[in-house]
C-alpha cells in the first residue's frame, strides 16, 4: 500500500501515514490543500524563470536567421523538384519545420520566396568566384581557380541548377523581368570579369582566340549539366554521380578538359 508518507517525500518534510489520516479527522483536507498550494507555487516559479530566461525556438520569430535559412533550404528542394508552378508553400513550411504563417512573415508570397531563392543561389555564386576574378593572378592561373571555385560551389549545392533550369525555358513578361534582374545583378558582373580574363590571356599569347559568347556558356554547360543530369546518369550507369569519389573524378576531368580547349601549349 502506498502511503501518503511516500508520496509527499518530494514535497514537504511534514508527512502523515494512512493511519494518521483515519485517526485525525480533517487532516486529509488540510494536507490536500497544502499539496495543491505547493504545486501552484511551483508552477508560478517555473513561469517566472521562463519569463526571465526565454528560449527562442526554430519556427518562431525568435531566431530569424535560422528560420529564414531553413525556409530557403526547404524552398530550394521544393522548387528543384516541382518548379515554381508546382511548388507548394505547405510543403516548404513542413520541410523547414516552421508554421506557414512564419513563412509568410519572411516572404509575402511564393513569388517573393522564389526571388529570394534566386538571390540565394546566384548571390552565393558571385561571392565565391568574384574574389578570384578580381585577384592579381595571371590569366592562366586565374581561369583555373575560377573553374575550380565554380565547380566546387555547384558540387556543394547540386540542387541549384535544377532550381533555375525551368525558369530559363519559361516565357512571359513576368519571368523575363525576373531573369533580367538576375542577369543584371549577378551574371553581367561575372561575365564582364571573365571576358576581361580571356582578353588578357589572348593578348598575352596564353589563350586561344575564343569568343566569350561561345566559350563561357560552354564552361557553364560542362560544369552544370553534370549535376542536372545526375538522376538520369544514376539510372543509366547504376553509379551514384554525386558520390565523393565520382565528384573528385569529375572535378579532375573538368580542370583538364576546359583548359585543353583554351590554353595554348
Amino acid at each position: 500500500m502506498v502511503t501518503v508518507e511516500r508520496r509527499c517525500q518530494d514535497h514537504d518534510s511534514t508527512c502523515f501515514s494512512s493511519r494518521e489520516l483515519v485517526e485525525r479527522p480533517g487532516l486529509e483536507y488540510n494536507l490536500t490543500n497544502r499539496l495543491i498550494t505547493m504545486k501552484t507555487a511551483a508552477r508560478a516559479r517555473r513561469s517566472v524563470r521562463s519569463r526571465q530566461c526565454p528560449v527562442a525556438r526554430l519556427g518562431t520569430r525568435g531566431k530569424p536567421e535560422e528560420s529564414r535559412a531553413a525556409i530557403l533550404k526547404a524552398a530550394v528542394e521544393e522548387f528543384s523538384e516541382h518548379g515554381v508552378a508546382g511548388a507548394r508553400t505547405d510543403a516548404i513550411a513542413r520541410g523547414a519545420q516552421v508554421n506557414k504563417a512564419l513563412l509568410y512573415y519572411y516572404f509575402k508570397d511564393k513569388d517573393a520566396l522564389y526571388e529570394a531563392v534566386l538571390d540565394h543561389v546566384f548571390g552565393g555564386m558571385r561571392a565565391r568566384v568574384m574574389p578570384v576574378l578580381e585577384s592579381a593572378l595571371p590569366p592562366r592561373q586565374k581561369m583555373l581557380e575560377y573553374i575550380g571555385a565554380y565547380f566546387d560551389y555547384i558540387a556543394a549545392n547540386p540542387r541549384f541548377p535544377r532550381v533555375v533550369q525551368a525558369e530559363w525555358m519559361r516565357s512571359g513578361e513576368k519571368s523575363s523581368a525576373r531573369m533580367q534582374r538576375v542577369a543584371k545583378e549577378y551574371f553581367r558582373p561575372v561575365f564582364g570579369k571573365l571576358a576581361g580574363v580571356l582578353q588578357e590571356g589572348i593578348e598575352a599569347g596564353e589563350f586561344r582566340a575564343v569568343n566569350p559568347m561561345d566559350f563561357l556558356p560552354s564552361v557553364a554547360a560542362v560544369i552544370v549539366f553534370y549535376f542536372s543530369a545526375a538522376p538520369l546518369m544514376k539510372m543509366l550507369t547504376k553509379v551514384d554521380p554525386l558520390s565523393v569519389e565520382r565528384i573528385r573524378e569529375r572535378r579532375a576531368f573538368v580542370l583538364d578538359f576546359i583548359p585543353a580547349a583554351l590554353f595554348r601549349p
